[in-house]
């Protein structure tokens, strides 16, 4: 795993020492819009004020209203010329999703990038309200739906704006730790075999092979759209709030391994705004070059089975 990072640069010029305004420097994103999903707090926080500092239009999108404003304010603050917007947005709730997705094409805005960061990790066994095991539906079929819904939006975009329309979609290293099978399709909702931590690894193990998939999707159109996964790099924010103590033990011990949020949020940003990804689709990145994803990510079949499985999930069949 790409736990203990290397301070050398790799072939793009970036290590893991790289932070998100390092990645973007002299990058102009104005007249792009974006959305960040999760951007009230830590890696999705700063990646929506990195981008906002390059002129891009950033829409916040965050589960509590009054907290995205306060954010904004602070964006504002640091950069008076930020352009942002906040919408109301709960992955574990279909109807939010729905709803964002509905208010967002009703506006008549265009969307060049799409950045799927909004995650949980490790709760107690929980489902959502629409029935499913929470990371699950929070960190990928949340995310799923949201990107079919606004598809259609990047495709037009692209074609108006003759740009190159952009997914980029927050996995994790901890994809390789998911379940032995990869994804229980069988068994997302079995509370007895439910282990916080594999259905961590296999929410983000299924972010990978949507993105994958996707890609693959998108490729076959011919649609000026790219879609890639990345690995952040191991953070302390509060997405750890819900890990036991043996996991807090060890959270502590890697301290000196962690990365700190501007170099966390530095691989999102790379991926959105760089032109050195220009074209590149359905690859795994990390510290801001591609990297090597685990197994099952390679595994076309899975990623198909993934795609119906959340087609059915959701109800777009």
């Amino acid at each position: 795993m790409t736990w203990i990072y290397s301070l050398f640069s790799g072939p793009s010029g970036f290590s893991a020492n790289s932070r998100a305004e390092d990645v973007t420097n002299g990058i102009d994103g104005t007249g792009l819009t974006a959305i960040v999903t999760g951007a009230s707090s830590g890696i999705g926080l700063e990646t929506a004020s990195v981008l906002a500092m390059r002129g891009v239009h950033v829409i916040m999108a965050v589960r509590n209203l009054e907290v995205g404003q306060k954010v904004k304010a602070g964006i504002c603050a640091k950069t008076p010329n930020a352009k942002l917007d906040v919408m109301e947005l709960d992955l574990s709730s279909q109807a939010s999703v729905r709803k964002f997705a509905a208010d967002y094409i009703a506006k008549d805005l265009p969307l060049n990038i799409l950045i799927l960061n909004a995650g949980i990790m490790s709760p107690p066994f929980t489902l959502s309200q629409d029935n499913i095991e929470l990371q699950f539906a929070t960190n990928h079929i949340g995310h799923f739906l949201l990107t079919n819904l606004l598809l259609d939006t990047m495709k037009k975009t692209s074609t108006k704006s003759q740009k190159e329309g952009r997914i980029v979609v927050v996995s994790s290293d901890l994809h390789k730790m998911s379940y032995p099978e990869g994804i229980r399709f069988d068994k997302i909702n079995d509370e007895k075999s439910y282990s916080a931590f594999y259905a961590y690894g296999q929410s983000k193990l299924a972010n990978a092979l949507h993105a994958k998939e996707l890609a693959r999707r998108l490729q076959e159109e011919r649609a000026n759209v790219t879609v890639n996964s990345l690995h952040p790099g191991v953070i302390k924010t509060n997405l750890t709030r819900n890990q036991g103590i043996v996991a807090s033990f060890f959270s502590r011990l890697a301290l000196s391994f962690l990365k700190n949020i501007p170099q966390g949020a530095a691989t999102s940003c790379y991926v959105a705004l760089h032109p050195q990804v220009k074209g590149v689709s359905g690859e795994y990145f990390a510290d801001s070059n591609i990297s090597k994803a685990g197994k099952f990510v390679d595994d076309p079949e899975m990623a198909k089975k993934l795609w119906e499985f959340s087609l059915n999930l959701t109800q777009l069949k």
